[in-house]
């Protein structure tokens, strides 16, 4: 009898190597281009997905259940009001179940420790559909995102201005892996993972470039910059401290002024939902630099190529 293979999960951008990264990234441009055909990519007949949502989700769901759909395979959703798993049921037993259902899983979750446990006890490849520490896919569709628009990304300064969340530790793991300059703005208190930006710094090293640094000026960030990317202030599970942030983060609006101050061609990402007046202003995500829409549809893509990575090959 074979011994079972080890599955390939994707919990961090960390779990991609810098070409196989770029090789999603390519993936995507191909799924896409062949979706705008009308091509049907039936790369995985058969296959099923289950989706554990335990945080509300848009972009997120919609992009995984059609990808799989598309590919030729079905999603099963499941959210934490309607599983066990909502009344305190382990997450060991429910990945052990719903591994001997499902081809793979993804999970959308509050701490890092939740998707990690059920990569460990699923037996089927785990995606991580967004942690509070995490948030690979968008980060994925980012940057295919900026590529469509701008090619070479080592070419790019990238600037993440707000909270130092799952989407600017996402950033930091992708400097990392691909040698990126990055400045990231956020008030005092807010910052992002130390570890990352630690562990970032041991590949520019290895790497011999790339860098990442984390300033308290939106416009220092701003300067300069090519990509200028933000998200909400107060993310899923922090609406008690909506106010707090509010005034802790005054001057950190993605506004037209700011934006003055990055190159002129420069693109505006945000990873939705967004506030107006905010953490962006109107006349700049609804503007000529805007690249959001994009961005958002760009998820289906990205989540077909990751689903392709992960389920391509049955595991015994």
């Amino acid at each position: 009898m074979r011994s079972p293979k080890p599955q390939r999960h994707f919990l961090s951008l960390n779990d991609l190597s810098a070409i196989e990264l770029m090789d999603v990234i390519g993936r995507s441009a191909e799924l896409k281009a062949a979706r705008a055909r009308g091509d049907r990519v039936h790369t995985l007949a058969g296959k099923v997905l289950g989706m554990v949502f335990e945080k509300a989700s848009t972009r997120t769901r919609v992009s995984f259940e059609v990808g799989i759909f598309e590919l030729g395979g079905h999603g099963v959703y499941l959210s934490q009001q309607g599983t066990q798993i909502g009344r305190g049921e382990p997450v060991a037993d429910t990945a052990r179940v719903l591994g001997s259902y499902c081809d793979g899983v993804v999970i959308r979750t509050f701490g890092q420790d939740r998707a990690d446990e059920l990569a460990r006890w699923a037996g089927v490849p785990v995606v991580n559909g967004l942690t509070d520490l995490l948030h690979p896919c968008q980060l994925v569709a980012d940057l295919f995102t900026v590529y469509e628009l701008r090619g070479d990304l080592r070419a790019r300064r990238f600037a993440w201005i707000g909270d130092g969340n799952n989407m600017a530790n996402s950033w930091i793991n992708a400097a990392g892996l691909l040698g990126l300059d990055l400045v990231v703005a956020c008030p005092k208190g807010f910052d992002p993972d130390a570890e990352l930006i630690a562990a970032a710094e041991t590949r520019f090293a290895a790497l011999g470039h790339g860098s990442v640094q984390v300033v308290r000026s939106p416009a220092q960030a701003a300067d300069g910059a090519d990509v200028v990317s933000t998200d909400v202030w107060a993310s899923m599970g922090q609406e008690d401290e909506a106010a707090q942030r509010a005034k802790a983060f005054q001057g950190y609006c993605v506004d037209e002024a700011l934006m003055a101050r990055a190159n002129s061609d420069a693109v505006v990402l945000h990873c939705l939902p967004a506030h107006r007046g905010e953490e962006i202003a109107a006349a700049v995500i609804d503007g000529p630099q805007s690249a959001v829409w994009r961005q958002a549809e760009n998820r289906l893509h990205v989540q077909k190529a990751i689903l392709e990575l992960v389920l391509g090959v049955r595991v015994a």
